[in-house]
């Protein structure tokens, strides 16, 4: 029987339309995973002085035949094909105490029910409760799925959220692949 799991999705570098839409393909080619719905895409405030654009997210809901474990591997893996370069022995997104801007950020959210503490994944994603950029469009893919570590659903986990960065639904234009010279030039 397969693992329901849900991925976080954020790009905040380069064409950022084009980096969410291949992320999406590649987990939907992982081996025995299917991409069963995706949430709108949000444009979201970037968070530290080092960020100056701001970012696409959003969350799919995936079916998968693999472990977390394998997944979450599986997900780093289409990260660093992407281009995105963790540095070694420091938090993936915090550099000098100051977030970095990524071409592509996959977050495992959650696996199943699991709660899953080991040196390399922590599931659910412990800070996901703090980040409405991760909560909006959680509510629309699974508004009554409860935290199993915080005994609350997202949606109450949304309300009770007292982050003020501004999240709010990306325009139609920010979606869109580049138009080429050519398509410019027949206008």
């Amino acid at each position: 029987m397969p693992h329901r799991a849900f991925i976080g999705i954020g790009t905040n570098l380069g064409d950022r339309a084009a980096n969410y839409r291949e992320a999406i393909q590649r987990i939907g080619e992982i081996p025995g995973t299917r991409v069963v719905r995706q949430s709108s895409v949000y444009e979201t405030e970037p968070v530290g002085d080092e960020l100056k654009f701001p970012f696409l997210n959003g969350a799919i809901e995936v079916e998968t035949e693999l472990v977390a474990e394998s997944l979450i591997k599986r997900l780093l893996g289409i990260e660093r094909a992407m281009g995105r370069k963790r540095i070694k022995g420091r938090k993936p997104r915090v550099h000098r105490g100051k977030y970095r801007p990524r071409i592509i950020d996959l977050d495992l959210l959650f696996f199943d029910n699991e709660v899953i503490q080991t040196k390399s994944l922590q599931v659910p994603h412990p800070r996901l409760h703090e980040r409405r950029f991760v909560l909006a469009p959680m509510a629309e893919l699974a508004p009554a799925l409860m935290h199993p570590k915080l005994n609350a659903s997202i949606s109450e986990l949304l309300v009770a959220l007292k982050d003020p960065h501004r999240v709010t639904l990306a325009r139609a234009e920010a979606l869109r692949p580049p138009s080429s010279k050519r398509e410019i030039v027949l206008r």
